[in-house]
């Protein structure tokens, strides 16, 4: 399978000008790294980095609620405290969830690219 690919990829780029080649190798796979570092370019690169400041502070009040919740010895302070920590923990997830779906929809949107480019390699080819 691997081998099929890599032939496909090489008469794309047979057909590709050099400017075009370069754009179709930039499209490759990414890991994860790459993909959380591709989350902070673009036009939404204001609202993931205030998501991330956001997962930063409902972390931290996670943490307070959870200390305070072990230093609790009443009942209805330890449902308080224990509320807190499930809600700030829930805030965290929600956020994380958001980015892991955008990091999702970068890769889609990078794999639609390279169908574009290669179904104008091969109407080029025809033509």
């Amino acid at each position: 399978m691997k081998n099929n690919i890599e032939e496909i990829d090489k008469l794309i780029k047979e057909t590709l000008t050099q400017e075009e080649a370069k754009f179709y190798d930039d499209l490759d796979e990414q890991n994860a790294l790459q993909m959380v570092g591709g989350l902070f370019r673009g036009k939404n690169k204001w609202l993931l980095v205030m998501m991330n400041v956001m997962v930063l502070v409902f972390f931290v009040l996670f943490i307070y609620c959870l200390v305070e919740f072990f230093n609790a010895e009443v009942t209805k302070d330890l449902l308080k405290w224990g509320l807190g920590c499930i809600m700030f923990l829930l805030g965290v997830s929600m956020l994380k969830v958001f980015a892991w779906m955008q990091m999702d929809k970068n890769a889609i949107m990078r794999e639609l690219k390279r169908l574009e480019l290669q179904v104008s390699s091969l109407y080029h080819k025809i033509s």
